[in-house]
This record gives C-alpha cells, sequence and structure tokens, in this order.
C-alpha cells in the first residue's frame, strides 16, 4: 500500500479499551482491514464485527480459515493473513510489540513498516514501542491510554484458596490439564483455553467460563493476547516456559501482558503465582503494576523483496541483512527450513526450474507445522503436496480424501482429539490455498465440517474431564439463592436440578461417595436445601403406613420395608424397649418427633401381640404368693426358665399355684419350664432381641431358622443363648425344648438302669439317625454303649401257612391300637400348649400322683417286634434288627419247646452259601455327670428305674423277662426292677385291666402267640 492518511500509535497497558476503539474507527470508515495476532482474537473480533453490521460485508481470513462474502467491506485477519493491496481507508494491526518476537516478530515488523490505510492506521499495543515506532514511522502520532481499572499484587496462594473468577496460567499442556483435573476435584471444574484449540473448542470453553458454569479458567499465555474475558484474579503457576528453542523465565513485559487480563473495565483485578511458582521479585512486581517496562530495542525482520529467480537466490533473499540499526535479522524460521531441505531434493530440483515453480515452491513451504512432528517427516509432506501442485497441479481428490477419512473420528481422549485437530489444519491449510484443489469450496466446506466435529468432541472431552457439572450448577444456584428443585426416585436417588447428589435412606441423606471433600460440602448444603419439603412429606407417608410395612431386625434395627428409619434401645424393662429414630437434623425436630412416635408405637403393638400370654400372666390379679412371684420369674425371662435353675421355687409351688400358672399357659417339663405359645418363630426372635437389649450385648444372638427340630451345638455360643431361642444343647446337637420334653416322656417308661434301645419313634421326633441320637443321649446324661448283632431277616407269610387262616382274626384285635400307641404329630410341628398326661411323673416326688396311661407309652418303648407293625413307615430296618434277641424270650413261656426251637431256628438261620449281615445297635443307661448331674428327674433313690413308673414298672415286668446278665427280653416274667426297692412298694396307677396288645397280622410269630392265648 502506499503510505497515506494519518498513522497512529495506540499504546497502553491491557484493559486500556485499545481493540474496541480500533473496531470503532474502522466501522467508521467505507472499508477496512484489522490484523490480530491470533486466530482465536480474529474469530472473536470478527463475530462482534458481524453482530453490528450483518455478515455480508464481514470477512474472516486466517490461515485455516476463509469467509469472504461479495461484498466485503471489512476484513478481519490474522497478522500474516492480511491483504496488503486492497487499498482500504482504514488499516489497523494489534499487539504491534510482537515486533520483537523471535518467531513471528518479522511478520509485525513488516506491517509496521508498510501496511497503510487509505485515510488511517492505527498500530495498538505496549507503550514499550514508543521509541521504536517513532524512529520507523514517519509523521506519526502517539494516543495514550490509562488503564480502566487498578491492578495489584495479591502474593501466593493455595489452589484450594483462589478466588472465583480466577485464571491460572501454565505454559505447557500438560501443566494446564493437571492444574484443570486438581481444580476440578476442589472447585468443581474450570475452563481449558490454550492457542492450539479451535476457535469453536475454545469459544464453547470461553462460555463455559463466562456464563457462570465453572468459575476458574486454566489457559496458556494466549489470554494474554486480548481476549475479553470476566476474570479478577490471575495466577501464574510457573515463570518460565519453553520458547520452542530452550526454557527461559518470563520477561517483565510478558508478565505483565498476561496479569493486565485482570480486572475488566472498572472492576479492579489482581495477580499473584500459584503451585511451585516462586513469589514474584519486588522490582518486577512494581513494574508490572505501574505498567513500566523497559523499551524494546530491537524489532526482528526478514527481507521482504524476494528474488524467485532460483532456489539458490531466494534463500540468499531470505538471509539477507538489514543495516537499521532498530531491525535485527529473524534466526533461521520454519518455512526456510523446510525450503532449504526440499531444495536438497533431487526430484524437487528437477521439478523447480521456472520463477514461477520458485514462487509455488515457497508458498508450499510456508504450510505451517501444525502438527509439530520432525522438521524431516514434514519436509516429506511437503515435498508430496509440491509433487501435486508444480506446474498448476492439483491435489487428487482421492488422495485428499482418504487423507480426511483418516482424522474424522471423534472417538479417543483429548489428546488423541486434539492431535487430530492438528493434523486437520494442515489440509484445511491446503484447502485455503486458491488453485491447489479442483473444487475448493467442496473442500473447504469438508474440512472445516471435520474440524468442526473434532472441535465439539474435544469440548465434550474436555467437559467431562475438567467439569463437575454437578457441582458447577448446584454452586451457582446456592450463589444466585435460588431455589433449589429436589427429586426422589423409587430407588431413593436424589437429584437436584437434574443433577445425581445422593441417596435418601429412609430419613437421613447419604451423598454420593465419589465427591471430593470440596464437593462433600457443596453436595451437603444443596441437599439441606432441597430436601426440606420431602423430609416433611416422607414423614406424612411413614406415620401413616401400616404395621406390615414396618419390621425389626436379629440386631435391633427398625427397617420400613428395606429402609432403616431406628433402633430398639433399651428401655426400664425387657418388654418396654424404646426406639431411637434415624433422622437428620436438616430433617428438623418435628419430622424426628413423628418417626420416633411412630416407631415406638409398632414396637409396643408387636410386643403386646406376641407375647400376649405372657403380659396377661403378669397383669393376673387373681395370682398370688409364690404363683405370683414364679410368674415374675416367667416375665422376667420373658416365657423360658431353665428347671435347673428354678428347682427350689418349683418344688414350694403347690398344686393350685401351679394350675393358676397352667391356666395361663405354662408348661412344667423335665428340662425347661415354658410357655409353647412363645416358642414360636416370631416371639423367639423378638425375644432374643428384647433379651440382648436387656444386658446392654453389642452383638445380639440369631434366633434358628424356623421349623429344625435340632441345630448345631457351637462351643463358644453361651448355653443361655440356645434357651431363648428355644433349644436345648445336648452333644453335637441343640434340640427344641419342647421336642426334647416329649422325648423325656418316652425316656420316662424306660429301664434306665438295666439298659434300653431307641425306638423308632424316638428317632422319628428327633430326627436323628441312630448315631446322631446316641450323641444328644450322651449330652443329656445316659451312657450310650454300642454293639453289632446278626441281622435277621423277617420271615414272610408263605412260611407259616396257618398265618393266613387266621388273618381275619386279626382286625378284632387292632381297634385296641389307636389306645395304645397314638400317633404322632410331625416332627416339625410344634408341641400343643396343653401339658401331656406325662407330665405329671416328670414333677417334683411331693406332687399328688395323677393317672398316667401307661400303654401309650410303653407299647411303643417297650416291644420293639411290634414297631414295624405299628409304624412301618417310619423304621422299617428295626424289624430284623430286633428279632433275634426278642424271639426267644417272647416264644418260650407259652410254646411248645419243639415250636419255640423249630420257629427259633427258622429265624435266625442263614440261607446256605449266604454271608451273615450285621447291625449296630445301641444300649442307653443312666450315667450321672459329675459336677451336680442327677439322675432323670421322676427316678427316686434306691429304685433302677425312672420315678414314676413304681407299680406300672412291676406290672410290666410281668410280662417281660430276663435272663441274668441279659438285657430285656421279650415278655418274660420279671419280678420287677433289679435293685430298686421301690419295687417292694406296690402302687396302683389304674382300675381297669391291662389292654390287650395290638397283633401285627404281617408277624406269623405275632399271630401264633395270638391263636395260642384264644384257645
Amino acid at each position: 500500500m502506499r503510505e497515506q492518511g494519518r498513522v497512529t500509535a495506540v499504546l497502553g497497558p491491557t484493559n486500556t479499551g485499545k481493540t474496541h476503539y480500533a473496531i470503532e474507527r474502522m466501522l467508521a470508515h467505507r472499508t477496512g482491514v484489522i490484523g490480530l495476532p491470533l486466530r482465536l482474537l480474529a474469530r472473536e473480533v470478527y463475530d462482534r464485527i458481524v453482530a453490528i453490521r450483518g455478515p455480508s460485508v464481514v470477512a474472516l481470513v486466517t490461515g485455516e480459515e476463509r469467509i469472504v462474502p461479495e461484498r466485503t467491506q471489512y476484513w478481519v485477519c490474522t497478522v500474516e493473513a492480511m491483504p496488503m493491496e486492497i487499498g482500504a481507508d482504514f488499516v489497523a494491526v494489534d499487539e504491534i510489540q510482537l515486533c520483537a518476537d523471535p518467531d513471528r516478530g518479522h511478520v509485525f515488523t513488516e506491517r509496521l513498516l508498510k501496511a497503510r490505510g487509505l485515510h488511517e492506521t492505527l498500530f495498538l499495543g505496549s507503550d514499550t514501542m514508543r521509541k521504536a515506532i517513532a524512529a520507523l514511522v514517519p509523521k506519526v502520532q502517539f494516543m495514550a491510554r490509562e488503564r480502566f481499572s487498578e491492578l495489584t499484587y495479591s502474593g501466593s496462594k493455595k489452589i484450594s484458596r483462589m478466588p472465583t473468577r480466577s485464571a491460572i496460567v501454565g505454559f505447557s499442556v500438560e501443566n494446564v490439564y493437571a492444574i484443570a483435573e486438581l481444580i476440578r476435584r476442589q472447585k468443581g471444574g474450570c475452563a481449558v483455553v490454550m492457542g492450539a484449540l479451535s476457535p469453536r473448542t475454545r469459544n464453547a470453553q470461553v462460555e463455559l467460563y463466562q456464563n457462570g458454569d465453572v468459575d476458574y479458567l486454566v489457559a496458556t499465555d494466549a489470554i494474554g493476547m486480548g481476549l475479553n474475558l470476566d476474570i479478577r484474579h490471575v495466577a501464574f503457576s510457573a515463570l518460565g516456559k519453553f520458547d520452542g528453542h530452550r526454557m527461559r523465565a518470563l520477561f517483565p513485559h510478558e508478565l505483565g501482558q498476561i496479569a493486565g487480563r485482570a480486572g475488566r473495565h472498572l472492576d479492579s483485578g489482581t495477580f499473584g503465582v500459584t503451585g511451585e511458582a516462586r513469589p514474584l521479585p519486588e522490582d518486577v512486581v512494581e513494574a508490572i503494576e505501574n505498567h513500566e517496562f523497559l523499551p524494546v530495542r530491537k524489532l526482528h525482520w526478514r527481507n521482504s523483496r524476494l528474488d524467485f529467480g532460483t532456489v539458490e537466490r531466494l534463500i540468499a533473499s531470505l538471509e539477507a541483512p538489514t543495516s537499521d540499526d532498530w531491525l535485527t535479522r529473524v534466526r533461521e524460521s520454519d518455512d526456510l527450513r523446510a525450503l532449504k531441505m526440499l531444495a536438497a531434493m533431487e526430484e524437487v530440483r528437477d521439478r523447480v526450474t521456472t520463477g514461477p515453480d520458485v514462487r509455488r515452491l515457497w508458498d508450499v513451504c510456508r504450510i505451517p507445522d501444525f502438527r509439530g512432528i520432525s522438521g524431516g517427516e514434514h519436509a516429506g509432506l511437503l515435498a508430496r503436496i509440491h509433487g501435486f501442485v508444480h506446474d498448476g497441479g492439483r491435489v487428487p481428490d482421492d488422495w485428499l480424501a482418504k487423507a480426511v477419512k483418516r482424522i474424522d473420528r471423534t472417538e479417543g481422549d483429548i489428546d488423541a482429539l486434539s492431535k487430530r485437530l492438528a493434523f486437520i489444519r494442515t489440509w484445511t491449510y491446503v484447502a485455503q490455498r486458491s488453485g491447489w484443489v479442483r473444487d475448493e469450496s467442496h473442500w473447504r466446506g469438508e474440512t472445516r465440517a471435520v474440524e468442526d466435529r473434532l472441535s465439539d468432541a474435544l469440548h465434550e472431552r474436555l467437559t467431562q474431564r475438567f467439569v463437575d457439572r454437578r457441582t458447577s450448577v448446584l454452586l451457582r444456584r446456592l450463589k444466585q439463592k435460588e431455589t433449589l428443585v429436589a427429586e426422589v426416585n423409587d430407588k431413593g436417588e436424589v437429584t437436584v436440578e437434574g443433577e445425581f447428589i445422593g441417596r435418601l435412606e429412609g430419613f437421613r441423606f447419604r451423598q454420593d461417595q465419589t465427591a471430593t471433600s470440596d464437593e462433600a460440602r457443596t453436595l451437603r448444603q444443596a441437599a439441606v436445601q432441597a430436601l426440606k419439603p420431602e423430609f416433611h412429606l416422607r414423614a406424612d407417608r411413614f406415620y401413616n403406613a401400616p404395621d406390615t410395612e414396618l419390621d425389626f431386625t436379629e440386631q435391633g434395627g427398625l427397617m420400613w420395608g428395606e429402609l432403616a428409619v431406628g433402633k430398639l434401645v433399651a428401655g426400664a424393662e425387657p418388654l418396654k424397649p424404646q426406639v431411637e429414630a434415624f433422622v437428620d437434623e436438616e430433617a428438623g425436630p418435628d419430622v424426628a418427633d413423628k418417626v420416633r412416635r411412630r416407631l415406638q408405637h409398632f414396637i409396643d403393638r408387636k410386643v403386646a401381640t406376641l407375647f400376649e400370654p405372657l403380659l396377661a400372666m403378669s397383669r393376673d390379679e387373681a395370682m398370688t404368693g409364690l404363683a405370683r412371684g414364679f410368674a415374675f420369674r416367667l416375665v422376667e425371662a420373658l416365657g423360658v426358665l431353665p428347671r435347673a435353675e428354678v428347682a427350689g421355687e418349683v418344688k414350694a409351688l403347690d398344686q393350685e399355684a401351679r394350675g393358676a400358672l397352667r391356666k395361663h399357659g405354662v408348661r412344667f417339663g423335665q428340662y425347661t419350664i415354658f410357655l409353647p405359645a412363645l416358642l414360636k418363630p416370631a416371639p423367639t426372635r423378638l425375644r432374643l432381641v428384647l433379651w440382648s437389649l436387656a444386658n446392654g450385648l453389642d452383638e445380639f444372638p440369631e434366633s434358628p431358622p424356623p421349623g429344625l427340630v435340632t441345630i448345631p451345638n457351637q462351643p463358644e455360643t453361651p448355653k443361655l443363648h440356645y434357651t431363648l431361642a428355644g433349644y436345648h444343647p445336648a452333644g453335637t446337637r441343640a434340640i427344641r425344648i419342647d421336642m426334647l420334653e416329649r422325648l423325656a416322656d418316652m425316656l420316662r417308661a424306660k429301664d434306665s438302669r438295666a439298659g434300653f434301645e431307641a425306638t423308632a419313634d424316638m428317632l422319628s421326633i428327633t430326627g436323628m439317625t441312630l448315631e446322631q441320637f446316641a450323641d444328644l443321649m450322651g449330652g443329656l446324661g445316659y451312657k450310650a454303649e454300642r454293639g453289632e448283632r446278626a441281622k435277621v431277616k423277617a420271615a414272610t407269610p408263605e412260611e407259616t401257612p396257618e398265618a393266613p387262616k387266621e388273618t381275619p382274626e386279626a382286625p378284632k384285635e387292632t381297634p385296641q391300637a389307636p389306645a395304645e400307641t397314638p400317633a404322632e404329630p410331625p416332627v416339625e410341628a410344634p408341641e400343643a400348649p396343653a401339658e401331656s398326661p406325662a407330665e405329671t411323673p416328670a414333677e417334683e416326688p411331693g406332687e399328688a400322683p395323677e393317672p398316667v396311661p401307661e400303654a401309650p407309652v410303653e407299647t411303643p418303648a417297650e416291644a420293639p417286634v411290634e414297631a414295624p407293625a405299628e409304624s412301618p413307615a417310619e423304621a422299617p430296618a428295626e424289624l430284623p434288627a430286633e428279632m433275634p434277641s426278642e424271639l426267644p424270650g417272647e416264644m418260650s413261656p407259652e410254646m411248645p419247646p419243639e415250636m419255640t426251637a423249630e420257629m427259633t431256628a427258622e429265624a435266625t438261620a442263614a440261607e446256605p452259601g449266604e454271608a451273615t449281615e450285621t447291625e449296630i445297635y445301641y444300649t442307653f443307661t443312666w450315667a450321672p455327670r459329675p459336677r451336680g448331674h442327677g439322675r432323670p428327674r421322676g427316678e427316686r433313690r434306691g429304685q433302677g428305674g425312672p420315678r414314676g413308673e413304681g407299680k406300672p414298672r412291676e406290672r410290666q415286668g410281668k410280662a417281660e423277662g430276663r435272663g441274668e446278665g441279659e438285657r430285656p427280653r421279650g415278655k418274660g416274667k420279671g419280678k420287677g426292677k433289679p435293685g430298686g426297692k421301690g419295687g417292694d412298694k406296690p402302687r396302683s396307677f389304674e382300675a381297669r385291666p391291662p389292654r390287650k396288645e395290638k397283633v401285627d397280622p404281617d408277624n406269623p410269630f405275632a399271630v401264633l402267640a395270638a391263636l395260642r392265648d384264644r384257645k
């Protein structure tokens, strides 16, 4: 351009409105050109002018972007892309102090020396350029601009204490990312601005910061170049940088340029250091605060009168020296280095023969190394492109399409997307060159679209990595004092303003555990404000919920469905527990009181329902004296008392007192005194909890699964825990209390001195094998002697021809069977509340005797031969096991000796060539243990059997016979119990004649005996 019009240098520190002034001056002219230092800043100014004049008259020209309408009036460009020969009325160059930059300074110096508007020219920059401009630009005028606000130094601050609306400056990508990650964890997130970002990504990140989604910005020194942001504080994370050649300290004027971004318009700003950066020296601080820096003494320059005759002459012109004292030749730049490398390639030299060829080669060498790869790789790419475009050629569409397609992928992390963006910038630059591609508009649009997609993806990754939207949104809402809206879904997940902050478990808020300590404070603050209405609504629903929705756990917890809402605590009495509600303080006292009252109502009704027999007994005013005292003991023990602990008190109770207690369901068992209704699973579960609370246990014993007759006896578990659970430990197992009392009833009918064997009924009610039963009996104080004997097969009906003939007679006898052998209930059925008739003999000797039906107890216990006939499904293996020992004694008194011998031989003889089978049996005898273990209750001293047998045992003895030293056999004529004095004192328990024993129609020996009796 010819040097015309007024030339003005508008100099001053940052925040003086220089760029704004230049835009106003340009729009005052018909045409204008403004050159800016960064593509990002060019885009920002372009958007501002488009907003004023519309897109049809505003052009944007950068190295990678070219928007030129047909009626263009105003050109917004990077300094390198400024059109120099269009004759615009107005020309402006921003940040003119970059003339001193070692890499790009020669471009700015060229514009300072030659760029002129027809009517007005402005150079905008720092006051350090005053002397240089005055020396190099004739007739220049100077305009000083004062800063609108103050800039002060605030020293060093930790990032955790960084004020809001701060910018932290780093000088490498790694440093920027590390700081951004730290701020995300501590402050909720930040925006990231770097010169390498595309304008689209940069604008999206700046928008995050400007609209308040985040309060922090992490950037490179790119923010020092005219980016107008709402920044109050600038913190330097380092005071040195790598300038492309070496690490060096930042100059004071560079620090001042960046620090000046703090404080916009009339708002004052501050600057300081953070992280590992040392505090700034006082002289540097004073220079920045007063905007007083050393003036620029040398401007970087490169010869612009290029000789395109040959490659060698072009290189020589580029390296030409200057004689001006204000100018210094620029160091070897990237484009000159690329030119020398391509000139050394034989295939390139062969293609470059004319001046236009040299000019085309120079245009190719000026493609920037956006990728940051090695010089050799970059030169190889340039040689390939030059091979396409030399002599008027074009880059092939298919080759360019493949190159673009390899880059057009939006997956990957930040680094991968950043590299692809750098790669696409190369092809964007190529597409912007006139005549290098066949369809320029298509490839410009295609490369721009790929860049936009990659930019959006990069912005998304940056936001995902460095912005915690949840925390930033909540902080903004809290800061604006807006009402927060909380939503709680059916899973208890709490969202505030659409952001997940935690879970509401009952009436306690559990915030997101992935939040950092700083995020946690924000989440808690937001939850307190947003959940207050939800707490009241939930408390109302809970108060009106039915009891069926509430329950207690075995550790004393109180549940509302699957939500823990409280726990039980000890009260004044075991049956009067109190509750403690789990309610956050933020919910308020009204909510906490409502929850507590509802829980107390629930547990009071639960105790009243499950322990109704016990509570009714405690309220019975008709009960007096010893009975009332004993009832009090039962209430204290929650309905289950080991008899050994209250033996004296039980003995002192008379029949009237016992009757009063039995009226309330109390059963006086041989081992335990209990209320059968309280042995059910629900009362048992609550009893363990109430007893544990009353005794201050930290860990409560758990109730066994319902329906089990026996459970393992763990040595480390106290015996009392089993008693409270409704079980009595014996051996390696613990048996249910009610089943143990039924077993005791059976054992009282046995001769524990002489010994007895287990019956099928005993094994059936305990649900045990013979070996397990032997262990159980050992735990109850019995001695189990193991033995083996020959196993004899039962005789078949074919061996006794008389059996079919007499079988019809059997039904006449069988009706007596139900009276003799009452059917046992299922093993797992709880004992009926009423006491069994056999309970009376188990009480103390001082009691008045009650009639005891002997036959139902004795027949299954003392007549094992008949057991298969009475309960073949329960113990089918018992018949062969007991036949050999019982048959001789059973037949010998009434049958002829020759028939007895014959039948015995038939029963015991094995088939020829057949091996004899054996079976195992146990004989149980009472074996008192040391340390106070007495004989079974009901057996008097001096008697050989359990107490209560007496005369019935004598009567039974008449039907039993034993040889000397033998165990009980058959129905011989015994003489009572050996060694017992009680046998000398006959006692009568019933007046009726002995019942006829049931005849097994399938047993030939029983049938023959019945026929003999009838004769």
